[in-house]
């Protein structure tokens, strides 16, 4: 009895601990939505009040905003994600084309993925594959997350990419899926090597990116790119193609 009363004690000061960074007008709100969210669905008490605080923040600390948002997220991952995890075995064709990687972590700790956009072809028999695959990547990074961190740092690098790549529908796909289910996961995204027909693509997807998102993406100077993205991650772990000393990792063997 007394080993799980201490086992309980460790788990609120490890749980008090991740919240530490969280003002006194932020945890009020978080012990309101958590009700709210509870009341109108059980399922809520699974999650911590860290997953609570993101979809919060996500919506500048509205608590009928982010109650919604998070309500909508769960009915929408019983749906999707029925089993909570995508197995590799329903997205092989999307892992078949190796377009994310995974390795090292930038200066604060967040993981870094970097994603190969010339890689990416729309699958027309399956419009749900890519978006598994969205969710599977997603889960993957979360996992790497090191205590205390809730966010990650991607490249996506355009070099190569053509007409051929340019599945719109997919890409607002991901974003929503990042924004809508993921909130305050993105650290950064850095784009390097984007092609002029990129550009085009780009004001398309660019509207539908919330204001959140938009603060958080570097467009990298080809000149410059090695000297940009050590400003955010060391040398030791600045993937090798980049100039640093990280080889990268499939996604799906990280």
């Amino acid at each position: 009895m007394e080993e799980q009363v201490t086992a309980k004690e460790e788990a609120k000061s490890q749980h008090d601990g991740a919240l530490k960074d969280s003002t006194e007008a932020e945890l009020t709100k978080i012990a309101l939505m958590r009700a709210f969210v509870e009341s109108r669905d059980p399922s809520s008490k699974e999650f911590d009040d860290l997953m609570i605080r993101r979809f919060l923040r996500a919506r500048d600390l509205d608590v009928e905003k982010g109650s919604a948002m998070f309500l909508k997220y769960l009915k929408w991952k019983r749906t999707f994600v029925p089993n909570g995890h995508v197995s590799p075995s329903e997205i092989a064709d999307e892992i078949a084309q190796e377009k994310m990687y995974v390795q090292g972590v930038d200066k604060k700790g967040r993981p870094i993925t970097v994603a190969f956009a010339a890689k990416h072809f729309q699958n027309k028999n399956s419009v749900d594959g890519f978006k598994r695959y969205v969710v599977y990547a997603l889960d993957k990074l979360c996992s790497r997350m090191p205590e205390g961190q809730e966010k990650f740092l991607a490249i996506a690098d355009i070099k190569g990419w053509g007409y051929a790549n340019s599945d719109i529908r997919g890409y607002l796909n991901a974003l929503s899926i990042l924004q809508d289910c993921y909130p305050e996961r993105l650290g950064k995204l850095f784009i390097v090597h984007a092609p002029y027909l990129f550009m085009k693509v780009w004001k398309i997807i660019y509207p539908f990116i919330d204001d959140n998102t938009k603060k958080k993406i570097v467009f990298a100077e080809n000149k410059k790119l090695t000297s940009t993205l050590l400003e955010e991650i060391d040398e030791t772990q600045l993937p090798d193609i980049y100039g640093g000393q990280m080889p990268l990792v499939p996604i799906q063997h990280s």
